[in-house]
């Protein structure tokens, strides 16, 4: 059973608001409302009958008379104006039986104060239920409103990500060809703050969409993804990008469905966090962990940096939210991103930070629904797989072990 209001086709929130008292509820009942009516009418004549043939037993009628028209007032809920219809003859109608058995000497005359008390207690439950109703009615409006607004955001991000690709890439282009053409230092530094700050806005728009389409029925194509591998490959790319001490973690065999493409965009943008706030030598370290059957896997990146802030940590994964300043600044969308990609997958993101003690970000996923998702071991597939990927961790151990290009060697 549910209730549901006489809809409004015109006006404004403020309007449909005001205008939800004047409205009858109507109930969705597997019988007419008309019927029901009908069945607590011929209940209540029956009750009547009896408060007149039976003289001083009245009470027991009386009572079923007004807890039936209470509960009738429940499943209907009238429009103010039949409300007080039926209260008015309710009260004529019981006043009137228990007013005989007064004038025949049956009850004392006191009785007659039932009537009043018991409409006054029926109007106090109308008040409630009428309250209750105009405030999930205004709560109900509201959700829509937020519904519609973050509707059109979307779009807005959408649309303005999409229009804003094409000349950020043109002019891009003209950037790097002009950059190419000067000698003078200080034009050199001067297009490179331009390529800096147009390379900016394309992430801020590719993120963008990205966070916008998240919500989208078809944001993810999920896939079976070895994690252990995934996080490897992900390393061995980012190794060379930052002269930091790349470390692997616990990497648990474990194979979910994601969509790679997201899931990469994901881990990459933890990964630019923690290269914007470590210094060169400071640890930067990914694992996979799976705790156990039907529990998150997680999927974790880890640093030694210049952590965060206590004001900051509740707000790290808001957008255009960022601790950075300075040309190197952060576009405030990566950890966003994160987020929105986490949450696509049916998981979320967590932070732990201490100022001075570096993060630790972890990226939970569900787990694997059966047994095509769980960990693989040396006889799940006749071992093959199992070699391969020791023979791909193996290879990665190396490149982490092996000196970066031009390194120089530091005392820690």
């Amino acid at each position: 059973m549910k209730v549901t209001s006489s809809p409004t086709t015109d006006g404004s929130f403020a309007d449909r608001i005001s205008g939800f008292g004047r409205s009858a509820i109507r109930l969705s009942w597997p019988f007419r409302p008309a019927l029901l009516d009908a069945v607590w009418a011929v209940f209540s004549v029956i009750n009547l009958i009896a408060i007149f043939a039976f003289a001083g037993w009245e009470t027991v009628p009386f009572h079923l008379i007004w807890i039936s028209v209470t509960l009738l007032y429940g499943f209907r809920t009238w429009a103010p104006r039949p409300t007080l219809l039926v209260l008015a003859v309710v009260m004529m109608l019981t006043a009137a039986g228990i007013g005989q058995d007064v004038l025949w000497g049956a009850e004392p005359a006191a009785e007659l104060t039932e009537v009043p008390l018991m409409a006054a207690m029926f109007l106090a439950m109308v008040w409630h239920a009428r309250r209750k109703l105009t405030a999930e009615q205004e709560s109900r409006l509201v959700s829509e409103e937020n519904a519609r607004l973050l509707a059109t955001q979307r779009r807005f991000l959408q649309d303005a990500s999409h229009q804003l690709r094409t000349p950020i890439t043109i002019a891009l282009g003209h950037a790097e060809l002009l950059a190419s053409g000067l000698t003078s230092r200080q034009e050199g530094h001067d297009i490179q703050v331009v390529l800096g700050e147009l390379n900016r806005l394309r992430r801020i728009a590719e993120r963008l969409l990205v966070i916008a389409a998240a919500e989208g029925p078809e944001f993810l194509h999920p896939e079976p993804v070895a994690l252990d591998s995934f996080i490897m490959e992900i390393l061995r790319r980012w190794r060379p990008t930052a002269d930091r001490r790349w470390q692997l973690g616990k990497l648990d065999k474990v194979t979910v469905p994601a969509d790679r493409e997201r899931l990469g965009l994901a881990i990459d943008a933890l990964l630019e966090n923690a290269v914007r706030h470590t210094a060169s030598g400071d640890v930067i370290k990914l694992s996979v962990v799976a705790v156990g059957y039907g529990l998150p896997v997680r999927m974790t990146v880890s640093d030694t940096g210049q952590g965060i802030p206590a004001e900051l940590l509740r707000h790290v994964f808001d957008r255009f939210r960022s601790g950075d300043s300075g040309p190197g600044r952060g576009t405030g969308l990566g950890l966003a991103l994160v987020r929105a990609v986490a949450r696509a997958h049916g998981g979320d993101v967590l932070v732990h930070s201490s100022p001075g003690q570096g993060s630790e970000f972890e990226v939970l996923l569900p787990a694997p629904s059966g047994p095509a998702g769980a960990a693989v071991g040396p006889g799940a597939d006749g071992g093959e797989a199992h070699r391969s990927r020791r023979r791909q961790w193996q290879t990665c151990a190396k490149d982490l072990t092996a000196p970066l290009p031009g390194a120089v060697k530091r005392n820690r």
